[in-house]
């Protein structure tokens, strides 16, 4: 799917973050598997991550960051109507995360739902919301992305242990007077999802489900570099824009590695991309609005600078989505 968004501008107006308390460190991961902190590094580019507490579930990590969103909008719960949830490691399968927080927020009018799509899930999630409001079957729009991947992880096997980590970021979306979403770039391969799945998580039963996150890291490295760079060279044109049009480039921070690849193939230079992979590893969901906050808080999220988001994950999935950023307010 790809194409330009025409006729009502929307875009984000609040943004907000959390992780949990516990830092995991190299070291410390080197205890558990054979594995050391040079090695982790020098593959992965990550030094550390944050991992839940055993009684930590994601709507715990996730509910911060949609407090700190909304207040960062100055928009008050009860005036959300829409919430997507995009995880892949929710409280439960139902109740739903997104009805969870809906409810714990103060949200009696908002439709909410959970939206999988691996580490894509944030790009998906924004694309809906922008899809409900542009139409006018929205006002407001909650977006919350993250996961509790630790939860899922094989505490055996370090090709997985060492690259993931818990996180939670929101958005809040409206029309804004200025600015906004150009376009979103997205996609999926259902013949390539055996290389990054979670056996006996379904209705597919399994003999032996081994139920813990599984990957096949040399195709999910040859899939990730490939794909984000083709989605955002489909992306930009269509926007009517160029690499070199691109003020801050996101990408999902899956790997320092994959991220090198990609800027010195697109041509985007490392000053423009915001990279925070060596503190939080791979946050799925959670991935693209910490990178987002990063961004902020050095000061690149400037009125009219253009902000080009791509993420990848299991599905597999990918998206790519174009904004121009704006301090504007909502219409």
């Amino acid at each position: 799917m790809l194409g330009a968004t025409t006729g009502t501008r929307i875009g984000i107006t609040g943004l907000g973050t959390n992780v949990p308390d516990r830092v995991m460190t190299n070291d410390e991961l080197a205890q558990i598997v054979d594995t050391s902190d040079e090695w982790i590094r020098e593959r992965t580019g990550i030094r550390e991550r944050r991992f839940a507490s055993d009684d930590e579930a994601l709507t715990d990590i996730a509910m911060p960051a949609a407090v700190e969103a909304l207040a960062d909008a100055a928009v008050d719960a009860s005036d959300v109507d829409l919430l997507i949830c995009a995880t892949v490691t929710p409280d439960m399968m139902f109740p739903t995360s997104s009805a969870l927080l809906a409810d714990t927020l103060g949200m009696p009018k908002a439709a909410a739902y959970d939206l999988l799509a691996g580490c894509t899930g944030f790009v998906y999630a924004i694309a809906q919301a922008y899809g409900m409001l542009a139409s006018g079957l929205s006002r407001c729009a909650l977006v919350v992305g993250g996961d509790v991947l630790s939860k899922i992880l094989d505490w055996e096997d370090r090709s997985t242990l060492v690259l993931f980590g818990d996180g939670a970021g929101a958005v809040v979306m409206e029309p804004v007077d200025r600015g906004g979403f150009l376009g979103f770039e997205l996609g999926a391969d259902g013949a390539g999802g055996e290389n990054l799945w979670y056996p006996g998580s379904g209705s597919r039963k399994f003999d032996n489900p081994e139920a813990l996150l599984k990957m096949n890291g040399r195709e999910v490295f040859k899939f990730a570099t490939r794909i984000m760079v083709h989605s955002a060279q489909e992306l930009l044109p269509e926007c009517g824009k160029s690499v070199e049009d691109v003020d801050v480039y996101i990408p999902h921070q899956a790997n320092k590695r994959i991220i090198d690849y990609a800027i010195d193939k697109l041509g985007i230079p490392s000053e423009k991309t915001v990279v925070n992979v060596e503190r939080y590893g791979n946050t799925s969901s959670g991935s693209i609005p910490l990178a987002l906050a990063d961004a902020r808080v050095e000061g690149r999220l400037q009125e009219g600078a253009l902000v080009l988001m791509t993420g990848m994950g299991a599905g597999l999935t990918w998206g790519s989505a174009l904004i121009e950023w704006t301090n504007g307010r909502p219409r």
